[in-house]
């Protein structure tokens, strides 16, 4: 094996492919760290420096330690989330002080400050995280003593306070972000139609299998964008820097919602294509009609950059949503088939209402049947 193949890591050979996708992989994920890094820095140090220098602590190490841990890694940074885990370690610390007035400092009062803690944060809330930061902190503030009482609350105070006004003037969650899961969902979504529709084309059950399969796993997607969508608009709201995006992100959690519905109705598609195709039958009518939605689904994805776009994704979601009459279309189908047909007449009000019309007049655009 030549060493253009492979390289030796630890007595191990690795192919070269491989190290670079893994270089690759850890670099973006240094790249994606970066909002998180630099919201962290700043309000970490100037919490510190705000508690040392403005009100004299001497080592104010909780006021960087709640910063911290209240902002942490996550790519979805929201607001309220932010407060809640500060909230949290504000517990902590506050139970830590009471116990060292009342009680002083020793092993047993750090296990009864431990068990206070754990058992008031379980009683304020159902997350697991914010009973774990709280904990943490009323350690730090059990082990670190000072001569002043409740110093350390102080520092955690202003930590807190210090991650929450860097969340808004140091948006984590940027547009980039929320359109990109959005066009991770776009992806997936014309991958899994594409799929279902060269099934239809040659009846191929095993296709049709693989496509259902695809349209399942489309929440996960769907889940991701909501994630972000919601991070963005929640800080949007508290940002000064992010006021003009607050309409273009209300505008993407409408085409968000009618993707969620749209991604639902395909799995109903694909499990009648799925169903169909077991005879090994060929269905050209219902594969090009999906096809067609699928090349409505694309332009409703361009819309989300450009808002131009939605007058032309509409129009031609119109026309094949004018056209979605399975007696007209196959007049000598089958039940089966003229289900599937039924089954895309939803889909097709979903995306309609993605593109900007409303849901009762895109079920109005249908033909009775």
């Amino acid at each position: 094996m030549t060493g253009d193949e492979s390289s030796t890591t630890v007595g191990v050979v690795v192919p070269r492919s491989r190290l670079r996708v893994t270089l690759a992989r850890r670099i973006v994920r240094v790249r994606e760290s970066l909002p998180a890094i630099s919201q962290i820095v700043v309000a970490a140090t100037a919490a510190y420096a705000f508690a040392h220098f403005v009100l004299g602590h001497p080592v104010p190490l909780l006021a960087a330690t709640v910063t911290v841990s209240s902002l942490g890694l996550v790519r979805d940074a929201r607001p309220w989330r932010v407060a809640e885990t500060v909230v949290g370690m504000l517990v902590g610390i506050l139970i830590a002080e009471v116990v060292l007035v009342t009680a002083g400092t020793g092993w047993w009062q750090i296990a009864v400050a431990m068990t206070v803690t754990m058992l008031v944060a379980r009683f304020l809330s159902p997350q697991p995280a914010f009973a774990l930061a709280a904990v943490v902190q009323s350690l730090i503030a059990l082990v670190i003593v000072t001569g002043v009482p409740f110093l350390r609350l102080v520092d955690g105070a202003v930590g807190g306070v210090a991650a929450l006004i860097v969340t808004a003037l140091i948006p984590r969650t940027l547009r980039r972000t929320e359109l990109r899961d959005a066009d991770e969902l776009f992806d997936a979504l014309d991958v899994a139609m594409a799929t279902i529709v060269r099934a239809l084309r040659k009846g191929d059950r095993a296709r049709a299998e693989r496509g259902l399969e695809r349209a399942r796993s489309l929440q996960t997607y769907v889940d991701a964008w909501s994630g972000s969508l919601e991070s963005g608009r929640e800080v949007a709201r508290i940002s000064p820097f992010l006021r003009r995006q607050r309409t273009e992100l209300q505008r993407h959690e409408r085409v968000r919602e009618a993707l969620d519905l749209t991604t639902r109705n395909l799995r109903v598609v694909a499990r009648r294509a799925a169903y169909l195709c077991v005879d090994g039958d060929a269905r050209p009518v219902p594969a090009d009609l999906l096809a067609e939605l699928a090349r409505g689904a694309s332009l409703v994805r361009d819309s989300l950059d450009d808002i131009s776009v939605e007058p032309a994704a509409r129009a031609a979601l119109v026309a094949i949503t004018r056209r979605l009459d399975p007696a007209a279309l196959l007049p000598d189908g089958g039940v089966g088939e003229l289900n599937l047909v039924a089954a895309m007449r939803p889909l097709a009000v979903d995306l309609l209402t993605a593109a900007g019309m409303p849901s009762a007049e895109a079920r109005a655009l249908l033909p009775r049947i």
